[in-house]
């Protein structure tokens, strides 16, 4: 028999896959002997084998029932008794954190006839008509399938006629008036009746929240995330403990430091006479977790010390929710905290300095991902003005949109190339598509544990919460500031996540701390330049650090992809070492296209080889630069690969200018008819596998030549100047290896000739790219003529899948990943089952011929941190990628070396 019910004092942290995180953390706590009310964890294998058959699995009742008979014995009261019921709450909790995305109900086994006995033994009616309110709201919404807007829609209704400010102000009798409104609004929609049973509240609660794993927001959240489908989420049964009992009681958020910034200390939001989903729903604004020290110093030196325990056990910022019943406190939740990015590297150094952890560990703590976002551009102080208004500085970052007040308009807008700021009153799970459409989310309710703040740094979306002062209009698409400014939908916002500022417009950007110190290449030069702001200058030095231990234990080599002197100053400055990909067609653009117009539609050898050589000069003088710039390092420069086609004229332009000029009894220009007659020569069905790349230079006389002598030539040159110049010849798009030895026998040839006219030796390694399938499943036989290759993953993904990217991405890839087709686009992260397979294979075939063969990576996967761990797992030498993903690339190749780093970061 399959087991699917473990009581909290059954598991443990390491049995997060089976309890979801929330069960295994709720079983640690436990064990630890902090103070946990009781409960129980159908694990993930029963929702699971719910979804697979749409019912509950066999025996898991009987489980439950079991468990639940030893929840009721330990309380000395039965689940919904009438005189004094004993409740329970049922919580979602999947294997990795989906804040807000799954479904929470509270105080299930509450009725008509147990909460008149919750009254009298709590001492409070208006506490137990406001707790059968919050389950027939939760459950109505969650099992029975009603729009929670209704509901908050009556509440609203009733304060407004009340003439009150919020629910706490609401008494017994008008609480007990919203029970029936609510009743009958759940009959209405539904044409059902609220259950008064309390075990069929419990069954219908627990099968609700197995099914809420694929509702739309939780498929959404796991997209985005990339949490795979397949896991199923755990669902904790628990005791409830009561935060609404009065001003003695409440309930609370706490980390153990500052998810935004990562400074050391308790740090949160308390409610007080509330419940948990308060909080974090922002229905009310928060008091700061020191104000529980004025209200209840013995709860609040409790806490510091179980969240001194809980840090100390797991090693890393831990996120708390708590609850205080009557003065006693209650932990019902821990998770190591989400956090921004900034906050990561902080608290990476932090607790390396503190020895907590060690250096390896801090750098398994941070990514790829959030140091490219510490490198995003901030606002300019000096041009912003007086903002709008100011808020919690919830998730930090700059940016600019106008300004929108629903998920639906956001996404609307986003998917027409608008940048939007998603305003709220407060964010709730539905906002999500909205929230990830959005730019930036800004609230006027909620504070740095709401569910704006948490699911936007998660994320690492920009937000500001708790903007009081604006009047958000949500019905009238508009917000007034408190000086009766109106700010209506449309208008561009910007949102400061870092000061917690909005102003009105777009406000100019600088570079951010960490780009400026990566721009100066070391930590003492930033300095230097005298930014001396304290936050600033931490984290710079946590992301230094960082980088430098990556550099110390990573065995891939990171490259940049750079074409210009300029880029390749900066890729080296940002810690490249060496080029991997310079593509020659870029230095064909400008000015220069005339000069390959005229190698195009020369009539004659002699025309083409004046074009040729009018072209050499200025290849040589790029080569050159580029090589002074990495002079020292390998510099692979790739032979023309693009179809000749792309340096004329528009096809269809050339066409309508031609049919204009005879339409009007004019002789058409006569070159644009030489023009179109050269396109439509050269015109082909599918450019992509057409005239391009190595059959370029075997077909198009003086072409390889002429490329290769700038090579040789700039060479020489800079080793005349006292350099040390490493430039590699790659040839693209090699499908057979008869390809390579034609025209690597071309380039040995050229080479020699430049060497023997200078009189310096030329030597240059040659290469090829491995783009086509074909390349990679004869790499063997490629490499007895190729000294290295380089994965071109681009077109590699392209080739494999028959996919031409420039019409798919537009066409179907959205539709793709709705529906489960692959987690994320190939283009982005390398698919490892396709074309992963197609690189492993390449890599030991050419490795059995040639053991010494250099292998890289040139595609844009090469800055992709997943793709990043992958080519380090494959067995290749570098990666190479854009300067600005240079440091991105050098954290992650550090993070691939560690051991271990299979067990990927659960935040």
């Amino acid at each position: 028999m399959v087991r699917y019910v473990y009581d909290f004092t059954q598991g443990g942290r390491d049995l997060a896959g089976l309890l979801g995180g929330k069960g295994a953390n709720l079983a640690e706590m436990t064990r630890l002997g902090l103070p946990v009310p009781p409960g129980f964890v159908l694990t993930t294998e029963a929702c699971r084998a719910f979804l697979a058959t749409g019912g509950e699995p066999a025996g898991l009742w009987r489980e439950v029932s079991d468990h639940l008979a030893a929840l009721e014995a330990a309380a000395g009261r039965r689940l919904g008794q009438p005189d004094d019921p004993l409740l329970v709450s049922v919580r979602s909790g999947a294997r990795f954190s989906m804040p807000g995305m799954m479904e929470t109900i509270l105080d299930i086994g509450l009725n008509d006839d147990s909460v008149l006995g919750l009254a009298k033994v709590s001492g409070s009616e208006r506490f137990a008509w406001d707790s059968y309110r919050r389950l027939l709201q939760m459950f109505g919404s969650t099992v029975m399938g009603v729009d929670a807007a209704l509901f908050e829609g009556e509440l609203a209704l009733l304060k407004d006629v009340r003439g009150i400010p919020d629910d706490v102000h609401l008494g017994a009798a008008d609480l007990a008036r919203l029970v029936e409104i609510y009743k009958n609004l759940i009959h209405d929609e539904t044409g059902d009746w609220f259950p008064q049973c309390p075990a069929e509240q419990l069954r219908r609660a627990v099968l609700a929240v197995f099914a809420s794993w694929n509702g739309q927001r939780a498929r959404l959240y796991r997209r985005r995330e990339h949490i795979p489908d397949d896991l199923g989420t755990a669902v904790t049964v628990q005791r409830m403990v009561f935060g609404n009992l009065g001003p003695d009681s409440g309930s609370g958020v706490a980390f153990t430091r500052d998810p935004a910034t990562g400074r050391p200390g308790p740090y949160g939001d308390y409610l007080a006479d509330a419940q948990g989903e308060d909080v974090v729903a922002g229905v009310r604004n928060t008091v700061p977790l020191t104000e529980l020290e004025r209200l209840d110093p013995g709860s609040y030196a409790l806490l510091r010390e179980h969240l001194r325990t809980l840090e100390r056990h797991y090693r890393d910022l831990c996120d708390i929710e708590f609850t205080i019943e009557r003065g006693t406190l209650w932990i019902l939740q821990t998770r190591v905290g989400k956090r921004t990015a900034e906050a990561a590297f902080a608290i990476a150094a932090q607790l390396a300095d503190e020895r907590v952890i060690t250096p390896d560990e801090g750098l398994a703590r941070v990514s790829g991902e959030e140091l490219a976002r510490l490198m995003f551009p901030r606002f300019d102080a000096s041009a912003t003005g007086a903002p709008l208004a100011h808020g919690v500085p919830a998730s930090p970052g700059a940016a600019v949109g106008a300004a929108v007040f629903d998920s639906a308009e956001a996404v609307r807008r986003a998917a027409a190339g608008e940048r939007v700021v998603l305003v709220r009153q407060e964010t709730t799970p539905d906002d999500l598509p909205g929230m990830i459409a959005a730019q930036a989310v800004l609230t006027s309710r909620g504070g740095k544990t709401s569910h704006a703040a948490v699911v936007a740094r998660g994320m690492g979306k920009v937000c500001v919460c708790g903007a009081e002062e604006l009047s958000v209009d949500v019905r009238a698409r508009r917000f007034t500031t408190p000086d009766g400014t109106v700010v209506e939908e449309g208008t561009v916002l910007s949102v400061d996540g870092s000061a917690g500022a909005v102003y009105p417009g777009s406000v100019p950007l600088v570079d951010s701390a960490v780009m400026r110190f990566l721009e100066s290449g070391d930590t003492d030069r930033f300095l230097e330049n005298g930014d001396t702001d304290e936050r600033a200058v931490g984290v710079v030095d946590a992301v230094a650090r960082a980088l430098a231990r990556a550099d110390a234990v990573r065995r891939l080599e990171v490259r940049a992809n750079a074409d210009t002197p300029e880029d390749a100053a900066r890729a080296r400055r940002f810690g490249a070492q060496g080029i991997g990909l310079c593509r020659t067609e870029h230095m064909f653009l400008g000015e220069r296209r005339q000069l390959v117009e005229d190698m195009i539609l020369a009539s004659s050898d002699t025309e083409r080889e004046r074009a040729l050589a009018a072209l050499l000069p200025l290849q040589r003088q790029d080569f050159t630069a580029i090589l002074k710039a990495m002079d020292g390092l390998p510099v692979t420069i790739r032979l023309l690969d693009p179809p000749l086609h792309e340096f004329l004229p528009d096809r269809t332009d050339l066409a309508v200018r031609t049919a204009a000029a005879e339409a009007r009894g004019d002789l058409p220009d006569p070159h644009d008819a030489e023009l179109l007659a050269a396109v439509n020569r050269m015109h082909e069905e599918n450019p992509m596998l057409g005239l391009r790349g190595v059959r370029l230079g075997l077909l198009v006389p003086g072409l390889v030549a002429m490329q290769v002598r700038a090579i040789g030539e700039a060479v020489v040159e800079r080793t005349r100047a006292g350099g040390t110049p490493r430039a590699e010849i790659m040839v693209p798009l090699v499908g057979d290896v008869r390809e390579l030895l034609i025209v690597r026998e071309e380039v040995e040839r050229v080479l020699a000739d430049v060497s023997a006219a200078a009189g310096v030796p030329v030597t240059c390694p040659v290469g090829t790219m491995i783009e086509l399938p074909r390349a990679a499943l004869t790499a063997g036989r490629i490499a007895e003529e190729a000294q290295f290759f380089s994965f071109g993953t681009n077109d590699l993904t392209q080739t494999t899948w028959g996919f031409s990217r420039d019409d798919v991405e537009a066409e179907f890839f959205s539709a793709y990943l709705d529906r489960g087709v692959f987690p994320v686009s190939p283009f982005e992260t390398l698919d490892i089952d396709g074309v992963g397979r197609l690189v492993r294979i390449a890599v030991a075939e050419g490795r059995a011929t040639r053991p010494d063969l250099t292998i890289g990576v040139c595609g844009e996967h090469g800055g992709d941190p997943d793709s990043v761990h992958f080519f380090h797992t494959a067995g290749l030498d570098y990666v190479s990628c854009s300067p600005f993903r240079v440091p991105v690339a050098r954290l992650e190749a550090g993070r691939a070396a560690l051991e271990g780093t299979e067990m990927s970061d659960s935040r």
